[in-house]
């Protein structure tokens, strides 16, 4: 059968919410879990999309504003001028003279001294001649007997010798028989000729000047020793060319040595060149002449060395100021125009010097000084900036492009999305490259 079913209806006069429930409930503990909500009562204002997009704009308003920047580097067109100045260089001076074109030099002075042991290259056939000592006997009579220096001995073996000097042979004496007892003296005799075949054991000597007379037999002479010394052969010899060689590559070392002496004796700020220099030799020895026969020789050499020097800077400040006066004539600008007068590239200025002429007598020299520098028109950066305020980069380009001081340029603006110069002066950089 079915269930019936019966409405339910509440009292008039009460609320569901007053009606106490039939039936009580109880609830169990639970423990805390944490159940993510799946909703909320109340709707989100911002999404994160929205405060990303946000964030951004803010970031490009603030660059906008703040990281634009402009960097416009110039290369000026230069114009490169020479100069050609004699000028001169005057020990005795203090101060330069730019009018004048007179320098302040500095002096320098050494005195050199060098030996040096040298071999001789020549040859020579040499020799030395035998020397012995003969007894000489006087058998002639009891009369002295003179024989001059030079008087000549034949050995029994056909050798000739001669006396040194001059000498006197005591004449003999009789014995008790009556028998001539000769008087006899020693004397030094010398080869005729170089060479060993003179070395001759002893021997007997006669003198050829007494030949054809009875004296020839009567005075004769004997040598106990055998004659020593003699020879004949090639030798070393100094030659007039070893002694020049020796006067050159002397001089050379001496002045080479003293030309580094004197360089370290110059002061930092002063330039010396390297042909300015007197060189005078005052004394040269040698131990031994042309034709000595010797093997080796000492050679010595005395010297003076003299230089004068002068300071770099001070050329370099008088063709600045030279080149300033002789500028091309300044051409008129505007008062708004950010040009301004010509400069001097400093690291562009050469110079070159040579000598004139010298004058070692009153310490003076004048010098043929070469000059040359690259000059470029400077530019008022400050004008230049407010003129390139908020133009177009390719304004910027085809205004600097266009003027006839200018030779290359290049601009940059930054950030990419930047189209205008900033107006604020700290943001623009300006920079001049100088070829």
């Amino acid at each position: 059968m079915p269930e019936k079913i019966s409405d339910i209806y509440y009292p008039k006069d009460r609320l569901p919410s007053e009606l106490e429930p039939e039936f009580e409930f109880k609830k169990e503990p639970q423990e805390n879990v944490l159940i993510p909500k799946t909703g909320s009562s109340k709707r989100r204002i911002f999404s994160p999309w929205f405060l990303g997009v946000l964030l951004l704009f803010v970031i490009a308003v603030l660059s906008y504003f703040l990281l634009p920047k402009a960097q416009i580097e110039i290369w000026p067109a230069t114009q490169n001028l020479s100069f050609k100045e004699i000028i001169e260089i005057n020990t005795q001076l203090e101060k330069p003279d730019f009018v004048l074109k007179v320098f302040p030099g500095k002096k320098l002075e050494l005195e050199l001294e060098k030996s040096q042991e040298f071999s001789a290259s020549g040859k020579t056939l040499q020799g030395a001649k035998a020397k012995g000592v003969i007894q000489l006997y006087n058998s002639y009579s009891t009369a002295n007997q003179v024989l001059v220096a030079n008087t000549r001995f034949i050995s029994a073996d056909g050798k000739l010798f001669r006396s040194l000097k001059r000498v006197i042979i005591p004449g003999g004496q009789h014995d008790e028989k009556g028998k001539l007892i000769p008087g006899s003296l020693d004397v030094e005799v010398v080869a005729a000729e170089n060479g060993e075949e003179y070395n001759i054991d002893p021997s007997t000597f006669s003198i050829p000047g007494f030949a054809g007379t009875p004296k020839y037999t009567a005075f004769y002479g004997k040598s106990s020793l055998i004659m020593s010394g003699g020879f004949k052969g090639e030798a070393p010899q100094v030659t007039k060319a070893d002694l020049d060689q020796a006067k050159n590559s002397l001089s050379e070392a001496l002045f080479t040595e003293g030309r580094a002496s004197l360089r370290n004796q110059v002061p930092s700020d002063f330039i010396l060149i390297d042909d300015v220099y007197q060189e005078k030799i005052i004394e040269i020895s040698s131990g031994a002449e042309a034709l000595e026969a010797v093997s080796n020789f000492n050679f010595k050499i005395k010297g003076t060395l003299r230089a004068m020097a002068f300071k770099q800077s001070d050329l370099e400040k008088f063709s600045k100021e030279f080149i300033f006066a002789n500028m091309p004539e300044e051409e008129t600008f505007s008062s708004e125009s950010f040009w301004k007068e010509r400069k001097i590239q400093e690291e562009s200025l050469k110079l070159n010097y040579r000598i004139y002429s010298l004058d070692w007598e009153k310490d003076k020299m004048s010098l043929e000084l070469d000059f040359s520098v690259k000059v470029y028109r400077d530019i008022d950066v400050p004008t230049l900036k407010r003129a390139i305020f908020s133009k177009s980069l390719k304004e910027v380009e085809i205004s600097l492009a266009s003027q006839p001081e200018v030779k290359r340029v290049d601009v940059k603006f930054w950030p990419f999305w930047v189209s205008k110069a900033p107006q604020n002066s700290d943001k623009i950089k300006i920079k001049l490259n100088i070829d």
